[in-house]
């Protein structure tokens, strides 16, 4: 057996495995365990330094959960972007693929909530199959992305034959994969599967860092196996109360993530997903934090501040307000607060 996938054989997964480690010792875990599947390998386990930390937050269960009156099943309305099984078609030239059920740990704000880690995740060479052969049939897809679950969670020979069948497609010019295996287990990215992965270019990895703690030895290693085999990786950042809803995280971690050759992409606002509710902060936090990036830090790790807008209205970018006036003058604070104007017409004579 693999190390990867001894590791995941030993992950907490069940009440009496959360009393054993933790004391949790209340009926109510059971109960949030069996309709929010509950997964952390000892990789991730170790990064827990103590209750309530920003590891502890995003992996282990909270009664919080089964509280939530407020958010949805499905926030971003995927079943109804759906013509076929585990294919999200939201926008006109790019697809989501969903072809993994499972992930090396389950967070607890995923998006995806109701059905990861599920029986109602169903994935079988049916289901994948049928996506193949849908983006074959739609050549207004340029792109697609493959998420899940987690695809990296796939055996070899499974991706492989995934990346395969899309690379044939002629309409087919980009494949991107969404993992957070470089942060929850890193040494599932074999030399192996980088061999397999760079057979398939243009292909781009989006992977999922949200706290600094979190970008270890490992983790480090990991990146640079996937960077030195000419996979350009970008990163996605969910903003989370109690996790990384501060600039002093968020700096450090894109910081952190560039040195690793990883670029911040995005950084999102929480879904409004049922079950996690206790995760959101306003985006007033969100914007405060991108004016105490921008200008202060290199641009290229400053990362897209967006929300994902419900019932799958798609991404919206949201900015600080710098404009004052606009006008025959652009008049705007520069990021040091200072005032600015920009002429927006110039006369030029000839010469």
């Amino acid at each position: 057996m693999e190390h990867w996938n001894h590791l995941l054989s030993e992950s907490i997964q069940s009440a009496d495995d959360l009393k054993n480690h933790f004391g949790l010792d209340d009926p109510i875990f059971n109960d949030i365990i069996n309709r929010y599947p509950l997964r952390i390998n000892p990789y991730y386990l170790q990064l827990i330094d103590q209750p309530e930390d920003p590891i502890w937050k995003q992996a282990v269960p909270d009664p919080l959960e089964l509280k939530d009156q407020i958010c949805m099943d499905d926030p971003l309305g995927e079943e109804d972007l759906s013509p076929v099984p585990n294919i999200v078609h939201k926008y006109p030239d790019r697809a989501l693929f969903l072809i993994a059920g499972q992930c090396a740990m389950y967070c607890r704000f995923c998006t995806r909530k109701r059905k990861v880690g599920s029986r109602q995740m169903s994935i079988s060479p049916v289901t994948i199959n049928e996506g193949i052969y849908y983006i074959r049939d739609t050549p207004a897809i340029r792109e697609v992305l493959l998420s899940g679950g987690d695809p990296l969670l796939l055996d070899d020979d499974q991706l492989e034959y995934i990346l395969g069948c899309l690379h044939q497609i002629p309409s087919l010019e980009v494949i991107r994969i969404g993992t957070r295996i470089p942060c929850t287990l890193p040494m599932r990215v074999t030399d192996k599967l980088v061999d397999i992965l760079k057979r398939y270019h243009p292909l781009y990895i989006n992977t999922h860092f949200n706290h600094p703690k979190e970008l270890t030895i490992q983790a480090k290693e990991c990146c640079a196996k996937l960077a030195d085999g000419g996979i350009p990786l970008g990163n996605q950042t969910v903003l989370l109360k109690g996790v990384n809803d501060n600039l002093q995280t968020i700096r450090s971690l894109m910081l952190g993530l560039l040195k690793m050759r990883v670029r911040p992409y995005y950084l999102f606002q929480a879904d409004f997903t049922r079950g996690t509710d206790h995760f959101r902060t306003t985006t007033s936090t969100g914007l405060s934090i991108m004016k105490g990036l921008i200008g202060h830090i290199s641009g290229m790790a400053v990362p897209t501040y967006a929300i994902d807008a419900p019932g799958g209205k798609g991404k919206i970018p949201l900015t600080p307000q710098y404009i004052i006036e606009q006008g025959d003058n652009l008049v705007f604070n520069n990021f040091q607060n200072r005032l600015c104007s920009y002429p927006e017409s110039l006369e030029l004579s000839d010469s």
